[in-house]
């Protein structure tokens, strides 16, 4: 059968043609599914520009419905995941600012199950993507189920949840190739962010390393939007609420992301689940920022928008409890893959404010599951039950699992005894904040939302020197991926408005010869008066230059718990010396993993038989924070002349990670200083690299230890990218 002649480009005259049409609205125009022409595309209809989202809105409502049935049963977004068991426990009674039971009682420990996730890629697909990461905490309360549904960035690319099927239709593979997957370097992304200013501060998170981080463990998490907590006086309060680890904020760089997906495309979950089996429990701090009503308007962005945070210089962080996961799934299906979060899961004491994403989110989450988990009573799967009572009334409907009893079904009864009854506030019962709404209905949002910029430049600003190079190095990459010409240049000058030299940086590894001078798109929405001039994006005088809580230079650097360690050996190895550095490693709460050109075991100095973990055949550095290699001249010469061996050291010292060596191992280290190995004074050669001789290993381990608690040694990554590999 012949092929079809592929679909030529369209000229100039015809794109011409095109655009003159749509400006006409003679072609081509939005509408909906029954063919009503779309005025605003970019706004849902609330009760006011910063109000709450209407029911009424079908626009919303039939793009969300749509979107939320185009894929099973895997999830649409935040398909590939892991989860865990755990428990939570405030650290002292949050009565006053809120009545939610669990934030009352220091001595009170709340179950709870966790799930991370990446967000674009498919089950199937690498934990190493680029990505947003999830960051969903159910809390299994005596008041009902919360569900803090967040990711591991602040911020979110889009201000309206209208906006979120496109979103997610320009990142996903492209439709008439499904192609790339689990990936963000492609023209219908960058086509969609390089006309949505308002995506640029999150583009500035996704392109910095915290969209790559070296774990689950090692990840901030965010519940993204603002909410309210309600005391028992009816006060409320603003809250934003944050995870904070306790082994600090890591990741891992692009090129060993890159190397990672090959090696082991499940290191993440692998990484949580043996963290846990071996009883290295994950730790978070809740952290709340608080905000009082009066001062709502204070700042200078929205507190309803979700593309921008609260600088901890604004609004300190207060660590309010602690979260501990310690119990792995028993069974994946039946657990992590048919958890059913929701941000509509509340007690009372904690409230949903009229930010226009998550006004969006309340009806997906419930759609989403009806089709994923078969039907209304997802809820009775048994990750999903509350521990507290349920007296619903429903009855029926598909995988119904409850067998009610009794011959009333509604309320009120009297055959019933008039049970189940309404609780009433003074009971328990959720009363919703009454909030004053005195506006028009209408498709708009607040002025403040304008400013899509500020934020942006106060995460480049923050970021250290490194960090700002990977930035780039991102960009350029992405970028770099972008066949359509046109969208690089207003990419390019979208940067410049965040950062001018940022967008020259950008540019030259793009080949463009000069930043282009793009103005930001005006916002699409015709507001009721017809002066778009109130839909620019404006910038106003920002308060903060930096904010040191944005730079992962600034996290904790003071521990080398749960990091896993490479000692690089081979037959006539040093015995002693493995046995000394396992003990500190272990000590210190590090893992240590022997790594050897073969497995089975290695033939050690004085007859010791020594368990092989790895071969080289199935490992590489990048799969662990450190490597040790120990002296013994057979193991050492037999390791110089394995290009793996070699490789292994040298991908390691040009990931900035921490090494050390003993004795003859000091020959294999990558580095200019070198000394004999039988030297008398262990010490660093430079930072990041211990060595010693044969009988200083327990000195070399303590500054190795120190250096693995440091992470990186971002000083050696400059003159490192000239180690040919």
């Amino acid at each position: 059968m012949p092929r079809k002649p592929p679909v030529k480009p369209a000229t100039n005259d015809k794109v011409k043609a095109l655009e003159a049409a749509r400006e006409s609205g003679a072609d081509q125009a939005l509408t909906t599914n029954h063919g009503t022409r779309i005025n605003d595309n970019q706004n849902s209809l609330k009760a006011g520009a910063r109000g709450p989202s209407l029911l009424e809105d079908f626009i919303l409502r039939e793009k969300i419905t749509h979107f939320d049935h185009e894929r099973i049963p895997e999830r649409v977004v935040h398909a590939r995941g892991a989860a865990a068991h755990g428990t939570f426990r405030v650290y002292k009674s949050l009565a006053r600012w809120t009545k939610a039971a669990f934030l009352q009682d220091s001595a009170r420990t709340t179950p709870v199950f966790v799930r991370f996730s990446t967000v674009a890629g498919s089950r199937g697909s690498s934990d190493l993507a680029r990505d947003v990461r999830g960051f969903a905490v159910k809390f299994y309360t005596e008041e009902g189920n919360f569900d803090l549904v967040g990711n591991n960035i602040p911020v979110f690319f889009i201000q309206d949840a209208v906006k979120f099927p496109d979103l997610v239709h320009a990142v996903k593979p492209e439709p008439h190739n499904e192609m790339p997957q689990a990936a963000s370097a492609h023209d219908t992304f960058w086509d969609f962010i390089s006309v949505m200013p308002e995506s640029m501060h999150m583009i500035m998170w996704v392109m910095s390393d915290r969209a790559i981080p070296r774990s689950f463990r090692m990840m901030e998490g965010f519940g993204v939007h603002t909410f309210r907590l309600v005391n028992e006086r009816g006060e409320a309060r603003f809250v934003k609420f944050h995870w904070k680890p306790l082994l600090g904020v890591h990741s891992v760089l692009w090129d060993e992301a890159l190397k990672i997906s090959g090696k082991d495309p499940d290191f993440h979950r692998r990484d949580l689940w043996e963290a846990i089996e071996g009883g290295a429990y994950p730790e978070w701090e809740l952290g709340l920022q608080i905000i009082e009503e009066k001062d709502e308007d204070r700042f200078d962005f929205d507190l309803l928008d979700p593309t921008k945070i609260v600088p901890e210089e604004l609004v300190p962080v207060q660590r309010v409890g602690r979260l501990v996961l310690n119990r792995n799934p028993d069974n994946f299906f039946a657990e992590t893959e048919q958890v059913a979060f929701h941000p509509g899961h509340i007690v009372p004491g904690i409230d949903f404010t009229n930010d226009p994403l998550l006004q969006g989110r309340l009806f997906s989450y419930t759609d989403t599951q009806l089709l994923r988990l078969g039907g209304p009573n997802f809820h009775e799967i048994p990750i999903n039950r509350p521990v507290a009572p349920v007296h619903n009334n429903q009855r029926d409907g598909h995988m119904r699992q409850t067998i009610s009893v009794g011959q009333t079904s509604y309320d009120p009864n009297t055959l019933g005894g008039g049970c189940p009854f309404q609780a009433g506030a003074r009971a328990g019962g959720f009363v919703s904040y009454p909030e004053r709404i005195d506006d028009t209905k209408r498709r708009a949002r607040g002025e403040k939302f304008f400013d899509h910029f500020s934020q942006a430049t106060l995460f480049w600003n923050s970021q250290s020197e490194n960090e700002k190079d990977h930035i780039v190095q991102a960009l350029r990459f992405e970028l770099g991926k972008v066949d359509a010409a046109a969208v690089c240049e207003r990419m390019v000058g979208m940067l410049a408005h965040v950062d001018r030299s940022l967008a020259e940086r950008v540019a030259e590894g793009l080949g463009l010869p000069a930043v282009p001078r793009v103005e930001p798109p005006l916002n699409r929405s015709v507001p009721a008066d017809g002066k778009p001039k109130d839909f620019e994006p404006r910038r106003p005088k920002q308060t903060l230059e930096a904010s040191g809580a944005l730079s992962m230079a600034n996290t904790i650097k003071d521990t080398a718990k749960g990091r896993k360690v490479a000692i690089l050996a081979a037959d006539g190895v040093d015995a002693s010396a493995i046995e000394t550095m396992k003990k500190a490693l272990d000590a210190a709460g590090a893992t240590a993993k022997v790594i050897a050109p073969h497995g089975g075991t290695l033939a050690g100095s004085r007859g010791a038989k020594i368990p092989v973990d790895f071969s080289l055949l199935t490992v590489g550095s990048v799969l662990f924070d450190a490597v040790f290699v120990p002296g013994g001249s057979d193991s050492v010469k037999a390791l110089s002349q394995d290009a793996k061996a070699q490789l292994f050291v040298t991908e390691a010292y040009k990931h900035c990670k921490a090494l050390a060596a003993t004795g003859a191992g000091v020959s294999l280290l990558p580095t200019e200083q070198k000394p004999n190995g039988a030297r008398a004074k262990a010490g660093p050669l430079e930072e990041g690299v211990v060595a010693g001789g044969d009988g200083d290993v327990a000195k070399v381990a303590a500054e190795f230890i120190a250096s693995i608690a440091r992470h990186r040694a971002w000083s050696r990554e400059a003159k490192a990218q000239h180690i040919p590999v």
